[in-house]
């Protein structure tokens, strides 16, 4: 029962204006927080039951993630004054003008011959009058989820010019029992918490999964038999095999922004190192030759650089090297011990966890290390990761003990800004998320 891609088939594209002189509506996602800006989403169009019901699943999927990134708030429909019955003409941009939409939404659903469905849709610009995209899918029935998606993204991209991220997937550590038998498994779901399903079965201890860039397969942490190595799995197939065979410990993979190197720490005597492996040849490569930790190691999008963390300067710190080894540079100055550096893949910032007077943080700060700045804290925040966009950030966030009971550990998404902080729903405990690329 593992993830296959369904048939999805984009009919086509087309952009039409009506105005050239007016300006474009775009959404500015660089600056602070800002209020939400408020759409339109009118009624998907449909004729019978069945697609009645399609068209309510889709419209809804849509808004609910264009509301969680926090750039957008739909308007509550019993505002609307236009109820729209075909797609392929212009609406009336006054009713909608009214009711302060800055963008429209409209959409259509049939269902084929077949039995896949159709689903288009149109997005207004309203106070341009004038259409900014339309699209047009055909998939299975059963795809609806992964079609909504990927119109939300269509829709986030137009507005904001940047790519979305509503069609990925976390994976992550789901654990459950007592604090000193914790059960720890690997589990994978949608970026909104739907199609939950298990990748292990409990049986062995996992920590730290890791997406490939260009393919679905994670790499992991796993002790079975009681001895810790890193795997690599592919997620449609199931299949599972070793990633390289060092002596010692291995822990803290990741793979190249290419997707063909693996690089990660390996642990002996009390010394950890990072080393790289190629996933082709199998040759693995020695980058830090330091008497203590180096751990942690997360390559710049260009695979120019790398950084990670080390306690050469004392305490723990993060650094950025070349990615032969060489250059090295600590970045982090500010109070308290930091960690988990994650380079952003934009490139323009280095996400962190760090810990200073009892409290936990998560962070970011550019590769130079200037500009750090707090997006989260709590009694114990970890372990960012980021999304394809560059724009949130996903975290592991446990609860404060309260009456001698253990607190609870969630993974929780969270924009650049330190705002619009919510709450990934999971069946069980969950941390260490880790986002993939957009599904193709």
């Amino acid at each position: 029962m593992f993830y296959k891609l369904k048939r999805i088939l984009i009919i086509f594209v087309f952009l039409s204006f009506v105005s050239q002189t007016k300006a474009e509506l775009k959404i500015d996602i660089t600056s602070g927080y800002s209020e939400p800006t408020p759409i339109g989403i009118s009624e998907f169009i449909s004729t019978s039951p069945e697609e009645k019901m399609v068209s309510k699943q889709v419209s809804n999927l849509i808004k609910d993630d264009l509301e969680r990134s926090g750039l957008f708030r739909v308007i509550d429909p019993k505002a609307y004054i236009q109820k729209i019955s075909t797609i392929n003409i212009q609406p009336r941009f006054s009713d909608w003008k009214i009711i302060n939409a800055q963008a429209l939404i409209v959409g259509q659903s049939n269902i084929q011959s077949n039995g896949d469905i159709r689903i288009e849709f149109r997005l207004w610009d309203v106070f341009a009058e004038q259409q900014m995209a339309g699209w047009a899918f055909n998939t299975t029935r059963s795809n609806w989820r992964q079609i909504s998606h990927r119109i939300a993204d269509k829709i986030y991209e137009r507005l904001t010019g940047e790519i979305g991220y509503f069609d990925t997937r976390i994976a992550y550590v789901a654990e459950s029992g007592p604090p000193k038998q914790r059960i720890k498994r690997l589990a994978i779901m949608d970026q909104d918490g739907a199609n939950h399903r298990f990748l292990t079965n409990g049986k062995n201890l996992v920590l730290t999964p890791r997406f490939s860039p260009s393919q679905q397969e994670l790499t992991y942490l796993s002790f079975i038999n009681r001895i810790p190595r890193v795997y690599l799995l592919d997620i449609e197939t199931g299949r599972q095999e070793i990633v390289g065979d060092f002596p010692g410990m291995t822990f803290a993979p990741r793979f190249s922004p290419l997707g063909d190197e693996v690089i990660m720490t390996l642990a002996d005597k009390g010394n950890s190192d990072i080393y790289t492996l190629n996933l082709k040849t199998n040759i693995s490569k020695q980058l830090t030759k330091y008497p203590g930790i180096d751990t942690s190691p997360s390559y710049s999008p260009n695979s120019k650089q790398i950084v990670f963390n080390s306690d050469r300067g004392g305490s723990p710190q993060l650094y950025v090297m070349s990615s032969n080894g060489k250059n090295i540079k600590r970045i982090s100055f500010g109070k308290g011990n930091y960690s988990t550096p994650v380079w952003s893949p934009r490139g323009d910032y280095i996400a962190f966890t760090k810990f200073h007077k009892g409290t936990f943080y998560v962070g970011v700060m550019t590769a130079k290390g200037k500009g750090e700045r707090v997006i989260a804290k709590g009694f114990l925040v970890e372990g960012p990761t980021w999304t394809p966009n560059g724009r949130m950030i996903a975290y592991t966030k446990k609860d404060y003990p309260k009456e001698k009971k253990e607190g609870k550990t969630k993974i929780y998404l969270i924009d650049l800004t330190g705002f619009n902080d919510r709450q990934i729903n999971t069946p069980l405990e969950a941390s260490d998320p880790a986002w993939s690329p957009l599904l193709q």
